[in-house]
């Protein structure tokens, strides 16, 4: 299991990847489509074409780190419709959800409470 900081954003592509793509590769799909600079300490998630990898890529400090998970039954279903577009940010459970490979698809989530401003 990965534990995040709270300030650590998630990026996940929209569209699969070629699966032996490597850092370099994946660090230039972060700068082409998601416009973000992979050095930012934020994890970018892309899954394989065939759908039964995920590859987490992300900057912690001292150099990248390549995270990949392969199912041996089954594919990764991300929670919308793949289409061409821009990358979707995820929560840290939705990503362990993820890479259980629990279908999110039909997930609903409850409302969160948010505090009110206070007035001046």
């Amino acid at each position: 299991m990965l534990t995040l900081p709270p300030s650590t954003r998630i990026y996940m592509a929209t569209l699969r990847v070629d699966g032996r793509k490597g850092i370099d590769g994946l660090a230039n799909l972060v700068r082409s489509q998601f416009k973000q600079d992979p050095f930012d300490g934020h994890v970018y998630v892309f899954v394989t074409r065939r759908g039964d990898g995920l590859r987490l890529l992300f900057w912690d400090r001292s150099g990248y780190l390549l995270v990949l998970k392969r199912l041996e039954r089954g594919t990764f279903r991300v929670p919308w419709d793949e289409r061409e577009g821009p990358p979707r940010t995820v929560e840290s459970a939705e990503l362990m959800l993820i890479l259980e490979g629990i279908d999110l698809r039909d997930a609903k989530r409850r409302p969160r409470w948010t505090p009110r401003p206070r007035a001046a």
